[in-house]
């Protein structure tokens, strides 16, 4: 995870999520169970992904296709929260899956740079060692909850985008938009140049 800067709330918002969400938690405080024609903020998912770039904010892959809206504060917790623009996260389906209704997860808007590293021999990340105890305590539950190192395809998807890299295949630039927090870990490590034609 690196730090996502905060994007504006789209123009119609307000009409297509919170009125009538609003609308919605006047009837039903509650949001228990959801019913259908509760889940309104699937009417910004294309806004949502389009303002930050189509990269999920907590495995920092770009998810142009399988990604969903992720209430960081669950909205069945606070269902006051469910339809605000401000609780929304662009999640990867299955990250937004393991994250459920937990509340132990860091927020990508509130973390710093660093936080979060990438070990490249192995493509796990982990906390960063020099950090005091109780940050790293929360990033590796952050890391557990979501998954990142035991899920294999996460871990597999990471190594294929270092390998290709190292082979050339992409350019900085485009890690930079599409897998920022591999970029970044590159360039903190100073990897960028002498990770290239390493990895078969």
């Amino acid at each position: 995870m690196i730090p996502v800067a905060v994007q504006p709330e789209p123009p119609d918002f307000n009409r297509l999520v919170r009125i009538p969400g609003q609308a919605i938690l006047r009837r039903r405080p509650k949001l228990k169970p959801l019913s259908k024609g509760m889940d309104l903020w699937k009417n910004c998912l294309a806004d949502l992904r389009n303002a930050y770039k189509g990269v999920c904010s907590y495995c920092c892959f770009w998810v142009p296709t399988f990604c969903s809206v992720d209430h960081y504060e669950p909205k069945t917790k606070s269902p006051h929260l469910a339809y605000e623009w401000s609780n929304y996260r662009l999640a990867h389906q299955k990250i937004n899956t393991y994250k459920g209704e937990s509340t132990d997860v860091l927020d990508p808007f509130h973390i710093h740079e660093g936080w979060f590293t990438l070990d490249f021999a192995n493509c796990f990340v982990k906390p960063n060692s020099g950090l005091p105890q109780d940050v790293q305590e929360a990033i590796a539950s952050t890391i557990t909850r979501l998954r990142l190192n035991r899920d294999d395809t996460l871990v597999q998807q990471r190594f294929d985008i270092v390998r290709d890299y190292s082979k050339g295949l992409y350019p900085l630039e485009l890690l930079k938009t599409r897998y920022p927090f591999i970029a970044a870990e590159l360039e903190r490590q100073g990897l960028q140049d002498t990770i290239k034609g390493t990895i078969p």
